[in-house]
């Protein structure tokens, strides 16, 4: 066991380490943001402590004693292993792994596309990704920090809204040429509508009746085409030409942009609910949650989605 250490008061260890080395007690208590008068006391009181001068105080300057002259290397490399004992404090507070909780679709479509940027951007953080439907109760290793379709209502959480969504119709782009080219609404009649039923959804989330309302569509039925238990699934078959799928705009944003996927109708259905980042409150003062959050605004103030006819 090591011997207990004798250390004098550290304030005015700092004083002296500051005033020896500006040889100055005014710039000493610049740097300290203090008074000169506060630097003088310190130092006194340290040279009582130790019960010998530190300094040789003239009109105009200070000179360093024998023993001030001895002890100044051993004070401020100290200082200096502090300094870097902090730094490696804050490293090793901003390294390790993130857990991240995702609602699924938001995960598969939106996040993971981008993870990469955020790795490239933070390569001492390893993402820890699980994508579930339901809020994480955020106890032990559950998650850190979630992003969630809701209404923003959390109680004491601390929650951001990411962005606002809206319903929108999905296709590939070649079911824009050819015979039943979509160029109305009323075409929809030529091809299935495939029905996202997502787990998720809220109860007042529209259906194709209502898009197809809104749209003016009234030869088009509403009830007829493929019906899909995840979002994923939909967007797939939308792809691959089997017809045309009702979700939300910005899980398609990756599709759109690759051209997959175009937006055949502008006709959006805005809904009350959208995507939130959620966190206990004590979460978002962690180094590694303060990197993800600024990194994941950033990106969504990046997503546009072009709208109108031909995208």
């Amino acid at each position: 066991m090591a011997a207990h250490r004798r250390l004098p008061p550290l304030n005015p260890l700092k004083a002296f380490e500051a005033a020896a080395r500006h040889l100055s007690f005014r710039l000493a208590a610049e740097e300290l943001s203090v008074t000169p008068a506060a630097i003088s006391q310190m130092v006194h009181t340290l040279e009582e402590y130790l019960d010998m001068p530190l300094f040789v105080r003239l009109n105009r300057s200070l000179r360093l004693t024998d023993a001030g002259q001895a002890c100044l290397p051993y004070f401020s490399e100290g200082f200096d292993r502090i300094a870097e004992g902090i730094a490696r404090l804050h490293s090793v507070e901003r390294s390790g792994s993130l857990r991240i909780h995702s609602a699924p679709t938001f995960a598969s479509r939106w996040l993971v596309p981008r993870l990469d940027r955020f790795s490239r951007k933070h390569p001492e953080i390893d993402i820890e990704l699980t994508a579930a439907h339901d809020l994480p109760d955020f106890s032990g290793d559950s998650a850190e920090i979630a992003i969630d379709f809701g209404y923003g209502e959390y109680g004491d959480l601390y929650s951001e809204l990411l962005f606002s969504v809206a319903l929108v119709t999905l296709c590939s782009p070649k079911l824009l040429k050819g015979k039943h080219a979509l160029k109305r609404p009323e075409d929809l009649k030529h091809y299935r509508l495939l029905h996202d039923e997502a787990p998720n959804q809220r109860a007042d989330q529209p259906s194709w009746a209502d898009w197809l309302q809104a749209a003016g569509a009234t030869q088009v039925n509403p009830k007829r085409g493929p019906r899909f238990s995840h979002t994923n699934l939909a967007l797939e078959a939308a792809m691959e030409g089997q017809g045309v799928a009702l979700t939300l705009d910005k899980l398609a944003a990756p599709d759109i942009a690759a051209g997959r996927l175009v937006i055949p109708f502008d006709v959006r259905l805005p809904l009350s609910a959208g995507y939130y980042l959620v966190a206990p409150r004590s979460h978002m003062e962690r180094p590694k949650v303060a990197l993800f959050k600024n990194w994941i605004l950033e990106e969504t103030n990046k997503d546009q989605i072009p709208s109108g006819h031909a995208i």
